[in-house]
């Protein structure tokens, strides 16, 4: 019996890995520019720190984790997500005492059991990003130039659509919270089962949703916005001003309330109408009081994260192929394969890709697998080749080659292949 991969779960194969490794690099690149420097997170955390962070009334906590108890009688959970993590590394390791501004991004797994479909799975990966320190809205609007930004670098500024709202404050929330749930109570009869249950653990969820029956009675709930303070007020303007300077699109989507309970103030979604019911590719908002409460000195902190299936989804097929060999090596004999390893050696260590067939078949069948491959070039090392210490060196698409001496063969090929990368 064949052992089979769990539901929700995936390999990225070969010729998908290529688009992977280049977005990888894209988001390493902008994200540095703009001084952020990558941090790598645990896998497993303790449990309490999810069900402290992001919310006990979750779906994420009630439903969707990973979590067992291990051989030490230690109850652990598969992280969710990454804030709640970069957080806990950030007051575990001191910096809300001795560097309380820092910038930092991750790459990397994160584990819900939630329904897999298109979009979605059970192990999936995203890009998170977590701003420590300012407090001032330029924060809020240079991170989110910045996922903008990113997104234009990737050609993609044209499929999605930014929404941003506000929370407010604490007191805000609670103000908003408790408005939220005397207008649910009084459609109550028509919220589903779980929202009834919201309605009395955590109000704000009954907007995130999607029953039709409950989008039906929410659809003109009180928004937000209209319980923000004064200096909350002047911050979700400030934001908004700072983003229309920048040129960044956006409107405010009144409804967004963001599925975790540490947001506060400022919150963001990156939107497509190209993936179905996974609409959303990117979000995140502030959690100003979430250092604070894993125990740290009060320090306000905001990010996001992006889901890299979706992401790789929407860039399509073609944005990334897989990689193909510069350099196929071509021989024939014992004495010419070895030379064969020894010259393939020395290309690579010139960056240049090389392959080569170890089973020494003939050169008819090595040439028509340095064309299958789409090799851009052959190294021909044959009897008269080894005599002499020369290479031919053969253009496979223009069927042109010449004799040359080991040193000048790489000199060629390899400043052929780095004009070529750089066109």
């Amino acid at each position: 019996m064949k052992v089979k991969k769990l539901k929700g779960f995936r390999d990225v194969l070969p010729e998908e890995s290529p688009a992977w490794i280049k977005l990888e690099q894209v988001v390493s690149q902008i994200f540095t520019r703009y001084g952020f420097a990558q941090v790598r997170l645990p896998l497993l955390e303790q449990s309490t720190l999810f069900s402290r962070t992001i919310g006990e009334a979750t779906d994420i906590v009630e439903k969707e984790m990973y979590t067992f108890v291990d051989t030490g009688g230690e109850q652990i959970t598969l992280r969710p997500e990454g804030t709640a993590s970069a957080v806990r590394a950030f007051v575990e390791n001191g910096f809300d005492r001795s560097n309380p501004k820092a910038r930092w991004y991750y790459i990397g797994s994160m584990f819900r059991r939630e329904r897999p479909q298109k979009g979605r799975f059970r192990q999936f990966n995203q890009v998170g990003v977590e701003c420590f320190g300012w407090k001032a809205p330029g924060a809020d609007a240079d991170v989110i130039t910045m996922l903008w930004d990113l997104f234009t670098a990737l050609g993609l500024s044209g499929r999605v659509s930014l929404e941003i709202n506000s929370l407010g404050c604490a007191d805000d929330r609670k103000a908003y919270s408790d408005k939220l749930a005397k207008y649910g109570a009084e459609r109550i009869d028509k919220l589903c089962d779980n929202c009834k249950k919201r309605l009395g653990k955590n109000p704000l969820r009954i907007l995130d949703c999607k029953s039709p029956s409950c989008q039906e009675a929410t659809a003109d709930a009180p928004s937000p916005v209209d319980s923000l303070c004064d200096e909350c007020t002047e911050h979700f303007s400030t934001v908004r001003i700072l983003l229309d300077d920048q040129g960044v699109p956006f409107k405010v989507n009144p409804r967004m309330v963001r599925g975790l309970d540490y947001y506060s103030r400022t919150t963001f979604e990156l939107l497509t109408t190209e993936l179905g019911a996974q609409n959303a590719v990117a979000a995140g908002g502030r959690y100003d009081a979430l250092v604070e409460q894993l125990g740290g000195r009060p320090t306000p902190g905001l990010g996001f994260a992006i889901g890299l299936e979706r992401l790789i989804l929407l860039l399509g097929d073609e944005w990334a192929s897989a990689d193909t060999p510069d350099v196929y090596m071509v021989y024939t004999g014992a004495e010419a394969f070895l030379m064969a390893m020894r010259l393939r050696r020395l290309l690579m260590l010139r960056s240049t890709t090389t392959t080569i067939d170890f089973e020494q078949r003939s050169m008819k069948a090595q040439f028509k697998s340095a064309n299958t491959c789409g090799a851009k070039w052959a190294m021909v090392i044959g009897e008269s080749e080894v005599e002499k210490g020369e290479v031919t060196v053969k253009n496979l698409a223009e069927s042109q080659q010449q004799t040359l001496s080991i040193n000048n063969a790489i000199e060629l090929v390899s400043t052929k292949i780095i004009a070529s990368d750089e066109e």
